[in-house]
């Protein structure tokens, strides 16, 4: 390992609190990501967890924000979500119907990943979804 070099490189991306947003969020991730076997997990999960804060949370008001951390080490990838808060609740993953339009957005988080963390904050919230490499085939890293 280069002298300079941690055991983790971690990005990160503020971006405004509008729909489009979500996309470049994914763009992003996949770009960082690319040749990793966990990249399309990863890209799926910072498209939700992006989408969710500014659906749910003062993330999406006027002038409100979200910003994105992505860690990769040898053994996980760590997708991180903060968003402006403004509700009374913590994001929590629920079981929908089947057929409703809204609202399986984190249990599909959940299912994708091998853990998701809710921290909460006087200021907001961040949802960590975490995929360790050790669960592909040879463990390789990204």
């Amino acid at each position: 390992m280069h002298e300079y070099t941690s055991g983790a490189r971690v990005w990160g991306l503020s971006c405004p609190g509008f729909p489009e947003e979500v996309s470049r969020a994914r763009r992003w991730t996949r770009d960082i990501l690319r040749g990793c076997p966990l990249a399309d997990d990863a890209e799926l999960i910072v498209s939700e967890l992006s989408a969710n804060a500014i659906l749910h949370t003062a993330s999406g008001r006027a002038h409100g924000s979200f910003h994105l951390a992505v860690a990769v080490s040898g053994q996980a990838v760590a997708l991180s979500v903060t968003d402006d808060g403004g509700t009374a609740t913590a994001p929590k993953a629920g079981h929908q119907d089947q057929d409703a339009e809204h609202g399986r957005g984190l249990s599909m988080v959940c299912a994708l990943a091998h853990r998701v963390i809710v921290h909460e904050t006087d200021h907001g919230h961040t949802v960590t979804a975490e995929l360790y490499t050790d669960a592909l085939p040879g463990g390789s890293p990204c």
